[in-house]
């Protein structure tokens, strides 16, 4: 497997969510062999190109 040269992980996110839809979550990221925290890393990628495009950065 490649390794890829990321940036290394030193920071955390708390955020607070229903009980319910965090266990829906984490199940189907463990059905679909990922991870929450991966698939949320994932979509803070995604949002930031999404919305930093064009933009400044700001």
């Amino acid at each position: 497997m490649e390794k890829r040269n990321r940036a290394k992980k030193n920071s955390q996110l708390v955020i607070r969510i229903n009980e319910e839809e965090r266990d829906r979550f984490v199940a189907l990221c463990e059905e679909m062999d990922t991870s929450a925290a991966r698939e949320v890393r994932r979509f803070i990628r995604g949002f930031l190109a999404q919305h930093e495009h064009g933009s400044g950065g700001s």
